[in-house]
C-alpha cells in the first residue's frame, strides 16, 4: 500500500492511495472463512457451505468492505504521521477516480481531495486597537434599579380609581353585534396591567375606572399576542384566532403597587440579615457596585464580539472555499447548494475565528486544569441560584452538586469551551490597546442586539 500527496496550492491537495492484491487478499480470505462458518444456505449444514459458493455470494461485498477499511486507515495514518492540518474530511475526487473492476480485482487506486488549514502568524501589540464598551452607571440607571427594588418588595393595595400604573381585576364577557352578552359565550375574570398596555386608546379608556364600571374593550389590544390573549380569556389558541373584538370588561377590583419604603427592612429583604447596608446612600453605592460587576461580564461579552471581528479582519485568512462547500454538502443530507452558498460566508467567518482562537491557545500555552473546571462550575451554579433568588448552599454541598453536573460529558465540554474563551479574551485584552467607550444602558443593549447577529462560535472538524 502506498499513499502519495500532490499539492494543488497552499490550501488544497490530492491524496492517491494505491492498493496491491497482497494488501487486501489475506484480509478478504480471512473474512470469507468467518462467513463460511456462520452462513446459513438452503441444502447445506451450518458451517459446511463450500468456500467457492461463499466467495461467489459474498466475495465482492467483503472485498469492498475490507478495501474501505484499508482506505480509511491509510488516510488517517497519513494525515496523522505527516501532521497535516486538514479542514473537514477527505472527499473522493470522482473526476480523477479510475474505474475499479470488482469482479477481477488487481492493482487499485483511489483519489481523495483534502482541504488544508491556512498557516499564519498572529502577533498582537498596542498597535492593535479594539473598542471596549462600558456601561455608564449614572444616577438615572441607579434610580431605575432603586424603583425596581421598591416595586419588587412592595405590596398590592386596593384603591378607588385606576391610574396609569395600576392593575384592574375584571370580567371579560363576549358580546354580540347588538352589544348583548352572548349566552354560553366566552366569560372569564382576568387581570389587566394598565402600565404594560401598548395601545394608547385602550390605556386611556382604563385610566379612571372604579369598581363596578363596565366598558367595551377589545382583548387583542390589551394583551401581548395570541398566546397571552388566550390565557387571559381562558380559551385555546385556535379559539383566540377566530374571536371578534366585542367584549365587555367589568371592573371588580383596582389594585395599586404600594412601593416598599427605603429602610433597613428593605435592605435585609434584598441582601439578607447580614447586609452591610444601613442608609439610602449605602444602598445606592451597593447598587452601583453590583451593576458594575454585572455589566463587567456583559462588557467582556461585547468586547469578545469586537475582538473576533477585529482579529478576523487582521489575519485576512484564506480558506479552501470550494472544497469546504463540497464537504458541507456531502455531510449535510438536507442542505441544498443554494442554502450552502447563502450561509457559507457566516460559516467561513466562524471557522476563521476558530482557527485564530486555536492559534492563541497554542501560542500562549493556555490550559484548563481540573480544579478550574470545578471552581467555574460552582460559579455557574451560584449564578443559577441567584437568578431564582435562592441563596447558594454551603461550599461542600455546592462542590458535590458541581461534581454531579460534571458527570455529563456535554456539560464538561461546554464548560471547558467557556473557560478557554475567557482565557483567550484575557490574553487579547492584555496585549492590545483598549479603546474604552462609555455608553448609556440603552445604547449598550442596542450594541448587543445589532453587532454580529449571525455570529455563532462552534468547532470545525479535524
Amino acid at each position: 500500500m502506498n499513499v502519495t500527496q500532490k499539492n494543488i496550492d497552499a490550501l488544497n491537495a490530492v491524496l492517491t492511495i494505491s492498493l496491491a492484491p497482497e494488501d487486501y487478499n489475506d484480509k478478504v480470505e480471512g473474512q470469507l472463512k468467518k462467513y463460511g462458518k456462520q452462513v446459513l444456505l438452503p441444502g447445506f449444514r451450518p458451517g459446511k457451505v463450500p468456500a467457492s459458493l461463499v466467495k461467489k455470494k459474498f466475495g465482492k461485498s467483503v472485498l469492498a468492505e475490507e478495501v474501505n477499511k484499508l482506505i480509511s486507515d491509510a488516510l488517517h495514518n497519513y494525515i496523522t504521521e505527516n501532521k497535516l492540518d486538514v479542514l473537514g474530511n477527505p472527499l473522493p475526487k470522482e473526476d480523477e477516480q479510475k474505474e475499479i473492476d470488482w469482479d477481477n480485482p488487481t492493482q487499485m487506486e483511489f483519489v481523495y481531495e483534502i482541504g488544508l488549514s491556512p498557516q499564519f502568524e498572529l502577533k498582537l501589540s498596542d498597535k492593535d486597537k479594539i473598542v471596549f464598551n462600558k456601561v455608564k452607571i449614572d444616577d438615572e440607571l441607579i434610580n431605575k434599579q432603586v424603583e425596581d427594588f421598591t416595586r419588587r418588595y412592595g405590596k398590592l393595595v386596593s384603591v378607588d380609581k385606576a391610574q396609569e400604573k395600576d392593575m384592574l381585576l375584571g370580567k371579560f364577557e363576549q358580546l354580540n353585534e347588538n352589544g348583548e352578552v352572548v349566552e354560553g359565550g366566552i366569560g372569564h375574570t382576568s387581570t389587566v396591567a394598565i402600565e404594560f398596555i401598548d395601545d394608547a386608546d385602550s390605556k386611556k379608556k382604563l385610566v379612571g375606572l372604579s369598581v363596578g364600571d363596565a366598558i367595551e374593550l377589545d382583548p387583542k389590544k390589551v394583551s401581548k399576542g395570541l398566546a397571552d390573549m388566550a390565557a387571559m380569556l381562558n380559551i385555546s389558541k385556535d379559539q383566540a384566532e377566530n374571536i371578534g373584538t366585542n367584549f365587555r370588561f367589568t371592573v371588580t377590583e383596582v389594585k395599586r403597587m404600594e412601593m416598599a419604603e427605603i429602610n433597613e427592612e428593605l435592605f435585609k429583604k434584598i441582601y439578607g440579615e447580614d447586609a452591610a447596608v444601613a442608609t439610602e446612600q449605602e444602598f445606592r453605592n451597593r447598587i452601583k457596585e453590583d451593576l458594575e460587576n454585572m455589566f463587567a461580564k456583559d462588557a467582556d461579552r461585547l468586547f469578545r464580539k469586537n475582538m473576533i471581528k477585529a482579529l478576523v479582519e487582521k489575519t485576512k485568512l484564506s480558506l479552501p472555499d470550494a472544497f469546504l462547500k463540497r464537504w458541507i454538502l456531502a455531510t449535510n443530507e438536507k442542505a441544498t447548494e443554494h442554502e450552502i452558498e447563502h450561509d457559507y460566508i457566516h460559516y467561513a467567518e466562524q471557522l476563521k475565528w476558530q482557527l485564530i482562537e486555536n492559534k492563541l491557545i497554542k501560542d500562549n500555552d493556555l490550559k484548563v486544569e481540573n480544579d478550574e473546571v470545578i471552581a467555574f462550575t460552582k460559579q455557574l451554579l451560584v449564578g443559577n441560584y441567584a437568578q431564582y433568588g435562592i441563596p447558594a448552599p454551603a461550599d461542600e454541598q455546592l462542590t458535590q452538586t458541581a461534581m454531579q453536573v460534571l458527570k455529563n460529558q456535554d456539560e464538561v465540554r461546554r464548560i471547558y469551551e467557556m473557560i478557554y474563551q475567557d482565557k483567550v479574551t484575557e490574553v487579547v485584552k492584555s496585549a492590545v490597546k483598549l479603546e474604552e467607550k462609555s455608553v448609556n444602558y440603552e445604547e449598550f443593549v442596542k450594541l448587543f442586539q445589532t453587532k454580529h447577529e449571525h455570529h455563532h462560535e462552534h468547532e470545525h472538524a479535524h
